[in-house]
């Protein structure tokens, strides 16, 4: 049974909600193409650090929990949680900022 997968859902339904609820909100298009810059350089760095840390032993994933697709050592649910904090951070704040007068 592929565990880590069903885990991902919750955190990507909610991610995509928050962010699309942010849609009409002011300077959209632009938080976007930050939030997918911040998501490529913590992809980066997900990519590098976790083939590190696994190759080292630091921990592993029992196979018959994952989907099988990795990106070296690393398997591919890791990439989810950098890709959905690059974008619902910065969607959470702009829910909780103040509307200018």
């Amino acid at each position: 049974m592929t565990t880590y997968p069903l885990i991902l859902i919750p955190f990507v339904t909610v991610t995509l909600i928050v962010t699309l609820a942010t849609a009409r909100r002011p300077r959209f298009a632009r938080r976007m193409a930050w939030s997918a810059l911040a998501a490529v350089g913590l992809l980066a760095l997900t990519a590098v650090f976790d083939n590190v840390m696994i190759a080292v032993g630091l921990f592993t994933y029992p196979e018959v929990h994952l989907s099988g697709i990795r990106v070296g050592l690393a398997p591919i649910e890791d990439f989810a949680y950098p890709l959905c904090a690059a974008f619902l951070v910065p969607a959470v704040a702009t829910l909780l900022e103040r509307p200018e007068r």
